[in-house]
């Protein structure tokens, strides 16, 4: 019996040995050091493995029933986890399912939209936001017209007012409505819906191809942001004229019916 006790202990001696020799090679951790690199305590920890969240356990290594090791690669999950928790208010049902999908895509997909979001603030900043009532003020818009804008999320104006893209939104209606796009020829505010609705698939495969790129590596967040920047003028302008060409041609389908 003693000799049984002496040879587990030796064998799993034997175990952390190897372990420690192989971390050289791919590191492995403790749940101390675990708990010590993510900021997350290990009781945390232990629940997202019960739970999944770091996927079937294949890769930890147990060197007894009280010890075991984990994958560096841990590390950056449970930051992960922890950001879609806390920064996201995502519900750990949710997040497991994106993680299981594809976790470099919801990395990259974190990581473009915090980067995104910091120029945006940095360009708000720069250039300020337009009151409610200057705006309609400046490009002669009616009041009830912005507030129905508003109310159907086309403009999305915050406690400062309007940003660079909402007042854009704002010019482009001003501009509708100086060339006859009136309610009383029955144009009305609704009438945007129709484009945000044509457009929010293409938008769904632009990020959707951006974010393919990102998670493989064939590009990175400063570069995809640069392109998103550099792409949106020139687009605008691919919009209207595309619209044009085929304003034009669906006039002449329906003469020739």
């Amino acid at each position: 019996m003693h000799l049984g006790v002496g040879s587990a202990s030796a064998d799993a001696e034997a175990a952390q040995a190897n372990v420690r020799a192989g971390a050289c090679a791919d590191e492995l951790l403790k749940m101390s050091e675990l708990s010590e690199r993510t900021g997350v305590s290990a009781g945390t920890i232990r629940y997202y493995l019960r739970e999944g969240l770091l996927g079937e356990g294949g890769d930890i290594v147990r060197t007894s029933r009280n010890m075991a090791y984990y994958p560096v690669d841990y590390v950056e999950r449970i930051k992960l986890i922890k950001r879609l928790q806390h920064q996201r208010y995502m519900p750990l049902r949710v997040i497991k399912d994106a993680l299981e999908d594809d976790p470099d895509r919801v990395s990259a997909l974190i990581e473009l939209e915090d980067r995104f979001l910091e120029r945006v603030l940095q360009r708000e900043e720069s250039s300020g936001r337009v009151l409610v009532a200057e705006a309609a003020e400046r490009y002669q818009v009616p009041r009830n017209v912005l507030d129905r804008l508003s109310e159907i999320g086309v403009l999305t104006p915050a406690r400062g007012g309007y940003d660079a893209d909402d007042v854009k939104i704002v010019e482009a209606i001003a501009s509708f409505r100086a060339g006859g796009y009136e309610e009383t020829l029955g144009f009305t505010v609704y009438e945007t819906l129709r484009y945000r609705e044509a457009l929010e698939p293409l938008v769904v495969e632009e990020v959707s191809l951006l974010l393919d790129r990102l998670a493989r590596g064939e590009v990175d967040v400063e570069r995809a942001i640069e392109i998103v920047e550099a792409g949106a003028e020139p687009l605008r302008a691919l919009i209207g004229a595309m619209h044009s060409k085929l304003l034009l041609a669906e006039l002449r389908r329906q003469r020739r019916r």
